[in-house]
């Protein structure tokens, strides 16, 4: 489940479906490629995340693999300047 602040920022680019798939397959229209790992016990406890995703120079950290598409779908958004 995302925040209602994450959810608000997507809105703000048109992005009302925040399902785990509608956002991987949102992200992978925007960028051709990422890793997203999940972390082991203990990044995770250290890191305070769950997943990790990395693309271009880039790393977001998440509690959910959801969260972690959000998160990089939002920074590809906002450097393009995309609205809808």
């Amino acid at each position: 489940m995302l925040t209602e602040t994450l959810q608000s920022q997507l809105a703000h680019y048109g992005i009302t479906d925040c399902s785990e798939v509608a956002l991987r397959e949102s992200l992978e229209a925007h960028i051709p490629t990422y890793t997203l790992i999940k972390l082991a016990h203990w990044p995770a406890r250290r890191w305070k995340c769950r997943y990790r995703l990395m693309m271009g120079d880039g790393m977001y950290d998440a509690q959910s693999a959801a969260e972690a598409y959000a998160r990089a779908l939002l920074a590809i958004l906002t450097k393009q300047g995309t609205t809808t």
